[in-house]
């Protein structure tokens, strides 16, 4: 029996919840199997999220990783395209510009897994940046969830306490928690 050779298909992954659920961990694990199985894996993260490390993306619990911090979407093509990537991780997604979903489906298309991580919610509970395109165009979709702070229930929302109208407040414990929806509700 001749077998035909494999084609390599691309595909896009989300994972997403609210602060403090874990996404940050998920996508380092995700990108740590990859490499194991010698893949070439090229990760990014916006440039202005400098919180744990201006270059490494880091979970709240201190697992990281090397990536390259990046200010538009469009390098991550060229990246991807010099390394030979075969796996494309990128950290907090929703600090990204609206170009970022033609960027991941550019890259699906030439055969790349796309692994991507962010806040599906701002702090006042609205999808954020471009999150919900990505979803619509996404393979596989994960939803994380916290802790609530309050109650103890599962949390799907970022409570931000401290006051400020502005959508991105970059900030870790010092300004956000986890909330579930009836909590978040109740002290907004």
């Amino acid at each position: 029996m001749f077998l035909e050779p494999q084609v390599k298909k691309g595909w896009i992954e989300v994972i997403c919840g609210s602060m403090f659920s874990g996404k940050t961990e998920e996508l380092i694990r995700r990108l740590r199997r990859a490499a194991i199985a010698n893949q070439r894996v090229v990760i990014c993260k916006p440039a202005l999220d400098t919180r744990y490390d201006i270059s490494n993306i880091v979970s709240h619990d201190s697992s990281m990783l090397q990536s390259v911090p990046i200010a538009h979407s469009s390098e991550i093509l060229e990246l991807a395209a010099t390394s030979g990537a075969e796996v494309v991780g990128v950290d907090e997604v929703q600090f990204f510009d609206e170009q970022l979903p033609l960027v991941c489906e550019q890259l699906a298309l030439q055969g790349i897994r796309v692994i991507l991580a962010g806040l599906d919610m701002d702090y006042l509970g609205k999808p954020f940046g471009t999150m919900p395109y990505l979803l619509s165009v996404a393979e596989y979709i994960t939803k994380l969830h916290a802790i609530c702070m309050v109650c103890g229930n599962l949390a799907s929302h970022s409570y931000r306490k401290e006051a400020s109208e502005e959508q991105v407040l970059l900030g870790a414990k010092d300004l956000y928690e986890p909330r579930c929806r009836i909590c978040y509700h109740q002290h907004v």
